[in-house]
């Protein structure tokens, strides 16, 4: 599959909700399947990012590898984002998403939240938090508390 650019307008941040839910569907577009290069693309060279546990890393080559390790781990990946807000130069969505463990062959579903720091229309910090379990398994809060 060829790139595809992340944005239209790049060189801008989203400016009405209407623009950031656009822009939340696009990259969720872009996981199933997985273009890494046009994911990568939606970022500054410079990027930060700060995903759950995995130590810090920065720039593109980084998050380039870290995509094509979860693309390869995550089969079947499905994805959702729903736009949480919009403010200034940051975007706020929640994520839920399932895969079939590439290792284990065990069902995994996740949810979590992120924060796009936004500069020129690309992503320059990316935080998110999330939780993962196999999709069979029911959760309860002494569970999580573990």
């Amino acid at each position: 599959m060829s790139p595809q650019p992340l944005r239209s307008e790049a060189s801008r941040n989203p400016r009405t909700v209407e623009e950031a839910r656009a822009l939340v569907a696009h990259v969720e577009s872009l996981f199933m399947p997985w273009n890494i290069d046009a994911l990568v693309d939606g970022f500054t060279h410079d990027c930060i990012v700060r995903f759950g546990t995995v130590p810090e890393f920065r720039g593109q080559d980084a998050l380039r590898g870290f995509f094509r390790a979860r693309s390869l781990k995550q089969k079947g990946y499905r994805l959702t984002k729903e736009l949480r807000g919009v403010t200034g130069d940051s975007i706020s969505n929640v994520w839920s998403g399932e895969w079939q463990d590439a290792d284990t062959g065990a069902r995994m579903r996740g949810f979590g939240v992120e924060v796009w720091i936004l500069r020129d229309g690309k992503v320059a910090v990316w935080e998110a938090a999330f939780n993962v379990a196999p999709a069979d398994q029911i959760s309860s809060v002494d569970d999580a508390l573990k």
